[in-house]
């Protein structure tokens, strides 16, 4: 198991311009009552210094490994929905929702279907369903399928990260620890808008959301580095 320590003086350098570019979002602030391509552009360069951080191990290093390149390939329908959700007040938010119902798939995929954790996954299907409960009375038309939906896709890309944290009596590595927490803190960042949108004003809704849904971006991009399965390994579970 690699120390968290070595990953932070290996790993850490590459993900400065991530930081820098995530301070300047901040640091800017631009209001979302004035949509425009500039701000979208502030808002995607964290995610695209993300799409950088995980070129600079190298394509085949992508290749090599078919999470990873899940993963990357997640990073960029997030930026295309972030894109979008700048636009959201003009009637692109429902595109936006499905670029993220994609990546959450991708993830899904990317974080695979072992260990199970059966009772980890009914545990996240009940929060999910009393989340959506709360949801509920404040959705209308095409919104109460499309939420319900998009619910449970992130549901499921939360269940197959946490999965992977068996912390007790059993070897894992900081990878998993980074795709569990990554995943909830998206989770986090997606409630909060949607109780923000369809239930009650969230007070610094804007910046409890954009503050874990960087952070939670930046983990899962993290947990690709250490790949759970090469190439070779992903032939075979596919074999068996």
């Amino acid at each position: 198991m690699v120390s968290p320590v070595t990953v932070v003086k290996s790993e850490g350098p590459k993900l400065v311009p991530f930081f820098k570019a995530t301070c300047v979002y901040f640091v800017l602030w631009l209001p979302s009552s004035s949509p425009s391509w500039v701000s979208a552009l502030i808002k995607c360069l964290p995610i695209f210094c993300l799409w950088l951080f995980l070129l600079a191990h190298g394509l085949g290093f992508l290749l090599a490994h078919p999470s990873a390149t899940r993963i990357f390939v997640g990073l960029v329908f997030s930026a295309v929905g972030d894109a979008f959700l700048i636009w959201q007040d003009q009637g692109y938010f429902v595109h936006g929702v499905l670029m993220f119902a994609v990546t959450h798939m991708l993830y899904a995929s990317a974080f695979g279907m072992r260990p199970l954790a059966l009772r980890t996954g009914l545990v996240m299907a009940v929060l999910a369903g009393l989340y959506y409960a709360l949801l509920y009375p404040g959705l209308s038309g095409a919104f109460t399928y499309l939420v319900g939906v998009y619910v449970a896709i992130i549901t499921f890309m939360g269940w197959r990260a946490v999965a992977g944290l068996q912390l007790v009596g059993a070897a894992w590595r900081w990878t998993e620890l980074a795709a569990g927490s990554g995943a909830v803190l998206f989770m986090v960042s997606d409630m909060t808008i949607g109780i923000n949108k369809f239930c009650f004003p969230v007070p610094y809704s804007r910046a409890l959301i954009m503050s874990t849904y960087y952070a939670a971006q930046m983990l899962i991009a993290l947990s690709a580095v250490e790949s759970r399965e090469p190439v070779e390994d992903y032939r075979l579970s596919k074999a068996n």
